[in-house]
């Protein structure tokens, strides 16, 4: 019997670009023949199931676990497929608010395995990455449980990722910015048509907020394949009612209707226009035969939980998390610390990967900082700290601290914030998770 142990030594044992620096995006490494070709010895699983799309730089996580939220909310089994992970690898499968047990994946990782052993794919070896796997599992599970939906989240890019082998109802490009440059092209427009790889004929696509250069290509995209697209802050447009760190009160002006009162346990602007992008997009699922009612949907979104976020983790010092890791992302960090915490005394932690652009994010938030704490989390991407130092030290306001150990890092920090000071740890998706496992913060299940 395979077990869950030996499910995960598998899947580390793969290529993992997920911690590998310096990838190039060619149809060498990223391609969707692998893929295609364990899915098609698994009879096509993901062809059978009803899915959404979701691409972006910023908010598709957060635009996901909104959506799964609402179609929960309205009586659906809904499939949910994210990346990367917090603390668990479950956490990427979940149904509902359930992440998929360990015998499960154990099970379908297993299945895909001995499909992956007796495959050759050319005359060679299949040799499929870490992503395509993961990629595997999900579909498999989700039409063996049979679901009446699944939110599907890009991993990397949209054209090649492993995802794009799915035939969705619905498209959605979240915000685009810059990352992943190295693969994806150094200027919005190169990540845009990148991103536009998800958009295909018999769907309809959602595009939620964009610089003014993307929206021309996305929407050449659009027309090229004969899709209907809609745009948040045109088509369907939302206004602010109340904002604190811990929630917010907004309404919706829909597609087809309007909500008057809408209660979002996310903070930050950045979930607005991602709670706005969800509902377009349930919204069109309508007329696909889904019955979703306006309770379901406010029910939905005040009961979303999506870890990591402007996470309050403690109230004395407020000491919040955050994945901010990329400029654009940590620029909604630094919006919401001054809104919301106008004069008060800010602790920085930070960690960041070699691939981020640690300059933007340094320039966004060293200087709302009275004191800046850098830490280097898990991970053989993570930038040293003499790295970040170096690199972070013009836009501090006093010499940044340096301290290895994350645990220790936090602890200083809230030492220095003291009780009516604030501590924010943000750079990275990854340090966000070891915060929230060190602290023992609950993650959804």
């Amino acid at each position: 019997m395979f077990s869950y142990r030996e499910a995960l030594n598998y899947l580390n044992s793969l290529i993992n670009y997920e911690k590998k620096v310096d990838v190039a995006y060619n149809r060498r490494l990223f391609n969707l023949e692998r893929i295609r070709v364990i899915l098609e010895r698994l009879n096509n699983p993901h062809l059978f199931l009803k899915t959404i799309h979701i691409a972006g730089t910023k908010g598709k996580g957060s635009t996901a676990a909104i959506i799964a939220s609402i179609l929960d909310a309205a009586g659906y089994k809904v499939g949910l497929y994210t990346s990367p992970h917090l603390i668990s690898p479950r956490e990427r499968i979940r149904i509902g608010t359930q992440f998929i047990k360990e015998d499960e994946f154990a099970f379908h990782l297993a299945r895909i395995k001995q499909v992956v052993e007796n495959t050759r794919y050319e005359g060679e070896p299949l040799s499929p990455t870490f992503f395509e796997i993961y990629t595997s599992v999900a579909f498999t599970y989700f039409y063996q449980k049979k679901v009446d939906i699944a939110v599907i989240e890009v991993g990397l890019g949209g054209r090649l990722d492993a995802t794009n082998v799915i035939k969705p109802l619905i498209g959605i490009i979240t915000p685009i910015s810059f990352d992943h440059t190295e693969q994806l092209g150094s200027s919005l427009t190169s990540i845009a048509k990148e991103k536009a790889g998800i958009i295909k004929p018999g769907s309809k696509i959602v595009i939620s907020r964009q610089e003014k250069e993307v929206i021309p290509i996305l929407q050449d995209v659009c027309k090229r394949q004969g899709v209907k697209f809609y745009q948040v802050g045109k088509d369907i447009k939302f206004s602010l009612i109340e904002a604190t760190p811990q929630y917010q009160k907004f309404k919706v002006d829909g597609l087809f209707k309007e909500y008057p009162s809408l209660f979002l346990p996310l903070a930050g602007e950045h979930q607005l226009w991602n709670a706005t992008t969800a509902i377009a997009a349930v919204e069109i699922l309508q007329e696909h035969g889904f019955k979703i009612f306006p309770h379901s949907i406010q029910q939905g979104i005040r009961k979303v939980r999506w870890p990591g976020r402007l996470q309050i983790i403690s109230s004395r010092p407020v000491t919040l998390v955050d994945c901010a890791h990329n400029g654009a992302s940590a620029r909604s960090v630094a919006k919401f610390l001054k809104q919301l915490y106008p004069g008060r005394n800010i602790v920085l932690v930070m960690a960041v990967l070699k691939s981020k652009d640690i300059n933007a994010i340094a320039e966004a938030l060293c200087p709302l900082a009275g004191q800046v704490i850098v830490t280097q989390i898990n991970n053989p991407r993570a930038l040293s700290l003499d790295e970040i130092y170096t690199k972070i030290k013009r836009y501090c306001k006093s010499e940044p601290l340096k301290e290895k150990n994350i645990r220790q890092a936090l602890e200083k920090a809230r030492y220095i914030a003291r009780k009516d000071g604030v501590v924010c740890i943000t750079g990275s998706v990854y340090l966000a998770g070891e915060i929230l496992n060190i602290t023992g913060s609950k993650i959804i299940n």
